[in-house]
């Protein structure tokens, strides 16, 4: 049947799989408690229902602070179904920003999924009039719970004026209002319609190998656009949406799970390939040779038999004897894991997809509901080093700085009342200036280099490119996280943090004693010397300009809930700028006295 609007997916489901037995699924109290088709309906209705028995009118706007579950579909689906405008927002967000955001999009409801984040809501509610209620997930004493109006809804049913509401809304309308947290000020609103998001589902529909009888395992935020569309793409084809327990707890998720599909980012592809490694170094004789004599040829790997018989013959070995134990260790099953939100490394494509776990690394905004380019399974559909081709009827140019502009159905509306920020990344003709340079490879292929506005100048005047040389130092199991600094100074250096498992292994293989913290680690002189030969390695392969003159290292990874990473995972660079002005000094302060 037809969907033009997100509410559709409900009538799609009763129609086409009116019997699946786990439309949803969640972990309650250690064990999977599947949601059938029937029952998801019936909450996402009665929801509905009951937001009508509330007074939600059109256009209201209802909010979101919950991980990944059941409840959150309930809510996202009920509310649109009566005019509402969903204003997911991530968990983890700062006070000042969430009372920004309520303010910015006179919310009226908020629904919370536990104790914790009720309490960082309660504490800002003294300076946001515009909410009148907030109800909760979890079952919290004396606290407003989410059934309260299904059960309203189902004692007051009024499914003709949920129909005549829906009637009114157009495919074009808003949708959601989801607010980017952004690099630098205040998070921004980006108006996405029906439209923008269906338009994703209906170009990825042949994209994913997937079917009713499949199961793909969440546990990217449902609050990023990202996860949410993908979402919305599993309703669509009737694939089964099982809730993972939390980020520490996929692995053994993947495991009980047995999915078909997931989405990823490259952040979590790194930790799972880190952990491989680990296991295969802790192994003796024979087996470490075949194991790394399979990782080797893995590395080789191209698509489509493009390496030829022999290698194939060999492929086919290591995938029987090593690489089917990788994919043992996620589920077994998986026909293709998406990745987004940042760039993947080549190596690490090739060496899933020589073990036979398909990674479909993808590109997009927020802005662009959110998918670009991806590459995928058909035949031509792939080529490491690049997000693959444009989806159905979104068109792509690169402007004369090598700015990416695209064009198509998934270009949002715009930002919540900020006409001019409008119009500033949206111009005349339509193109939507994504601030990413990029170019495009054999005629067909998107391939990205940067983010425009961390492309850095030195002082001598030569344009440094940081993420391709993060990129490139991250494939030392030494460097956890890197990042490139310069502007304005006469040479490029790099703040790191190392990969401390692994550098801990090496402390002992090498008879260095292991001090209590991290901070005393990085204060080895032979260990911050071992590290620089990585990054002496990395500088062979790039131009004196951009070669990295000196490091200093850190003792913890950056994260979200410090502030200094953004939820999709890319560095907030200003503020941990900031946060090590002594270190900057160090460096350049230093050396160039």
């Amino acid at each position: 049947m037809s969907v033009t609007r997100i509410f559709d997916l409900l009538k799609r489901y009763r129609e086409l799989y009116p019997q699946k037995p786990d439309a949803l699924a969640a972990k309650v109290n250690g064990e999977w408690v599947k949601v059938s088709t029937a029952s998801f309906l019936d909450s996402a209705e009665s929801m509905s229902y009951g937001f009508l028995q509330m007074g939600v009118q059109k256009g209201d706007k209802i909010a979101t602070l919950s991980n990944n579950r059941p409840e959150w579909n309930y809510v996202d689906l009920g509310m649109m179904s009566v005019g509402a405008i969903h204003v997911p927002i991530y968990p983890t967000i700062s006070e000042s920003d969430l009372k920004f955001i309520l303010n910015d999009a006179d919310v009226k409801f908020v629904f919370v999924s536990s104790k914790d984040i009720l309490d960082k809501v309660e504490g800002v509610l003294g300076d946001v009039p515009s909410v009148q209620g907030v109800f909760t997930f979890d079952e919290i004493a004396g606290k407003k719970h989410w059934r309260e109006i299904a059960n309203l809804g189902k004692q007051h049913p009024n499914p003709d004026q949920v129909k005549s509401i829906c009637d009114t809304i157009g495919q074009f309308d808003l949708a959601t209002i989801l607010y980017t947290s952004g690099t630098t000020g205040f998070p921004k609103g980006v108006m996405l319609s029906h439209d923008n998001m269906i338009s994703q589902l209906i170009a990825a529909q042949t994209l994913a190998p997937v079917t009713q009888y499949s199961k793909a395992l969440s546990f990217l935020p449902l609050n990023h656009v990202y996860e949410r569309v993908l979402s919305y793409l599993y309703m669509y084809l009737g694939v089964g949406i099982y809730y993972a327990e939390s980020i520490e707890k996929v692995a053994e998720n993947l495991k009980e799970v047995e999915p078909e599909m997931f989405g990823c980012v490259p952040r979590l592809f790194e930790k799972v390939y880190d952990r491989i490694i680990a296991k295969g170094t802790a192994l003796t004789g024979i087996k470490k040779k075949l194991f790394f004599w399979a990782v080797d040829l893995g590395l080789k790997y191209e698509a489509n038999g493009a390496n030829g018989p022999i290698y194939d013959f060999k492929l086919k070995i290591a995938r029987k004897l090593i690489f089917s134990k990788w994919q043992e260790a996620l589920g077994g099953k998986v026909k293709a894991a998406v990745s987004g939100g940042a760039a993947l490394q080549p190596r690490l494509a090739r060496i899933f997809w020589a073990a036979g776990i398909p990674i479909l690394e993808g590109y997009g905004l927020t802005e662009t509901s959110p998918v670009v380019a991806v590459n995928t399974l058909h035949p031509g559909g792939l080529k490491f080093g690049t997000v693959g081709k444009t989806i159905e009827r979104v068109t792509i140019r690169i402007a004369d700085d090598g700015e990416i502009l695209t064009k198509g159905p998934n270009v949002m509306l715009g930002y919540y009342k900020r006409q001019d920020l409008t119009d500033e990344v949206i111009d005349k003709e339509g193109w939507f200036h994504t601030g990413d340079i990029g170019e495009i490879v054999a005629g067909v292929y998107l391939k990205i280099t940067d983010r425009k506005k961390e492309i850095f100048k030195t002082s001598g005047g030569k344009y440094i490119v940081p993420q391709a040389i993060e990129n490139k130092l991250k494939e030392s199991r030494f460097i956890e996280q890197v990042m490139v600094i310069g502007e304005n100074q006469k040479f490029a250096a790099a703040f790191i943090v190392p990969g401390f498992a692994f550098l801990k292994e090496w402390c002992e293989r090498k008879e260095i004693p292991i001090p209590a913290t991290h901070e005393e680690l990085i204060a080895i002189p032979r260990v911050k010397n071992r590290i620089m030969k990585e990054v002496e390695n990395v500088n062979k392969s790039l131009a004196a300009y951009e070669s990295i003159k000196c490091i200093e290292l850190l003792p913890r990874e950056w994260s979200i809930e410090k502030g200094e990473m953004t939820p999709k995972l890319s560095f907030k660079r200003k503020v941990i700028l900031e946060a090590n002005k002594n270190l900057l000094e160090k460096i350049y302060g230093s050396i160039q006295n």
